[in-house]
């Protein structure tokens, strides 16, 4: 070890003894250069006898020194700023500074958009048009260039008797492609106002049967029309492939207006999923088929279905509750959906005031499937909606071939209103309803609400228009909106009760004459 330390003693510690040298040595040297008041006392005591040229020479000796001065601050300064800023120069740094400070006007600026798509989603107002947004301040009012395209004034209001707009021009693509078609192609068919309901219901079994090779019982077109004129939601439930969305489908076809078939989606929560949205980014409305069936249905008097396909994948009371709302609502009129808060000039002729309208010739037909991966559906909505079920598929039969039909809107609900003048339910049977809601009442805290006594009013008269009978009618719509409530009881231990019931119903009603009712208490008393 001895030997080792005589070696670095003698190397390491002259290459030690070298840089502190340097290094005092650079110290020294700033040390004299920046020493002025000594520099001043050397000019003193030499420029006692100093010529013009004496002073000259000692004014650019200085002239340099202090040069040499201001060169070793600048590359002191310099290095000392890269280490600070990270070798990015003053001019680039500034650069970067500025353009983060424009990135987080951005960032509020879409922070804004995002809250009113947000409001707008969840149907709340939306922000006014001119509200300025956030960091940004109003551009001053510019006048037009010559050449420049002046906007459109309120006289310039997309109409139907105005010139076609070309949809790539407009926000609602769809809807104004719609508008376009019948303003310049569309021709109202002839219909045949002619046709009673019992005769429609014949007519639409035999077609679906010889045209579509669909079957189907003459009951179930019976209560599929009766429904149609009782309430504007119909629920076609039941296991799968017993035809539930394809009885909506083959009424489109028998009268020529095709059905609207709208999937329901799993992630649906909200009612922009049935209406769309306005893009804020984009400028233009994400329109949905669902929207532009509400929106054409505007244009036609033809009845036209839109069904909701698999609608309790997802819950409905979630993407639907503003429709079932708007259906409550006593007048027609006031059947609109809000779509946006300002009208734009080259929007579609048939939004007004940001609304389209609800017509009365649009049913919702919403399928579902009673299984595990499905939601349970809200009271709310069995509630404005005939539920009917089809556990089962008829049985094939031959019959001519039948074409289909035009028949308007306005035919078939002049049909149900006559159905509802001429074959009221009668007073027995009332009574007798009267009597059974006290039982439920007394039995299972259950009872009639207005809504559904005003629906057995409605459907009462419809079916025994299309065919059938009072006591039918009765025993089907107390069946699907009345008995349906048992579902919510806790019925483990009524097994006696449900049983006391069903003998009931004969008494009130007459013996096996509540076929459906009957079977639908016994499929309780199965499932306890």
């Amino acid at each position: 070890m001895n030997n080792f330390f005589g070696y670095f003693t003698e190397d390491i510690g002259q290459v030690f003894q070298a840089l502190v040298e340097a290094v005092g040595s650079i110290f020294n040297f700033l040390n004299y250069l920046f020493n002025f008041p000594m520099r001043m006392e050397i000019i003193k005591s030499h420029s006692a006898g100093f010529s013009t040229a004496d002073w000259i020479m000692l004014l650019i000796a200085n002239i340099m020194l202090i040069s040499l001065c201001c060169l070793i601050i600048y590359f002191v300064g310099k290095m000392i700023r890269n280490i600070f800023f990270n070798g990015i120069s003053r001019k680039e740094y500034e650069r970067m500074a500025v353009e983060v400070r424009s990135l987080q006007r951005d960032l509020l600026r879409a922070n804004f958009e995002k809250d009113k798509i947000l409001a707008m989603k969840m149907g709340d107002p939306q922000l006014p048009p001119e509200e300025e947004e956030p960091g940004e301040e109003a551009p001053p009012m510019e006048e037009e260039a010559p050449g420049e395209e002046v906007a459109l004034t309120p006289s310039n209001r997309n109409t139907f008797e105005s010139p076609c707009v070309d949809p790539s021009e407009s926000r609602f693509f769809r809807l104004t492609t719609v508008d376009n078609y019948y303003k310049t192609e569309y021709t109202a068919p002839v219909y045949n106002n002619d046709i009673t309901l019992e005769q429609f219901c014949i007519q639409f079994r035999k077609f679906a049967a010889s045209q579509l090779h669909l079957y189907y019982d003459l009951d179930m077109m019976r209560y599929f029309m009766a429904s149609l004129g009782t309430s504007r939601i119909i629920i076609l439930q039941g296991i799968s492939g017993t035809g539930k969305t394809s009885l909506p489908y083959a009424f489109g076809k028998f009268v020529q207006k095709d059905t609207t078939v709208v999937s329901v989606q799993p992630s649906w929560r909200e009612r922009t999923e049935l209406y769309g949205y306005f893009n804020e980014f984009t400028k233009r409305y994400s329109e949905t088929e669902f929207l532009r069936a509400i929106y054409e249905g505007n244009y036609y008097r033809d009845p036209h279905i839109v069904i909701l396909d698999e609608m309790n994948i997802a819950r409905v009371e979630y993407y639907f509750a503003e429709m079932l709302s708007i259906l409550e609502m006593p007048r027609q009129e006031e059947w609109k959906v809000d779509i946006v808060t300002a009208v734009w000039d080259n929007d579609p002729c048939l939004i007004e005031g940001g609304n389209v309208q609800i017509t009365n010739n649009i049913w919702f037909v919403g399928t579902i499937n009673n299984d595990d991966s499905t939601f349970a559906v809200a009271d709310k909505v069995y509630d404005r909606a005939i539920p009917i079920d089809l556990d089962s598929r008829a049985d094939a039969f031959e019959c001519e071939p039948t074409p289909p039909i035009y028949v308007s809107t306005d035919r078939l609900n002049e049909l149900f209103d006559e159905a509802k003048r001429n074959y009221p339910i009668s007073q027995d049977s009332l009574d007798k309803l009267e009597v059974l809601n006290a039982y439920l009442i007394k039995t299972f805290r259950l009872a009639f609400g207005n809504r559904i006594m005003k629906q057995i009013r409605d459907y009462v008269p419809c079916f025994i228009a299309c065919g059938g009978t009072e006591m039918q009618a009765i025993d089907f719509i107390v069946a699907k909106k009345v008995l349906r409530k048992f579902e919510s009881l806790s019925l483990g231990f009524m097994r006696d009760e449900l049983t006391k019931f069903s003998a009931y119903l004969d008494k009130v009603f007459g013996k096996n004459t509540m076929v459906i009712c009957k079977e639908y208490i016994e499929q309780l008393k199965k499932n306890m």
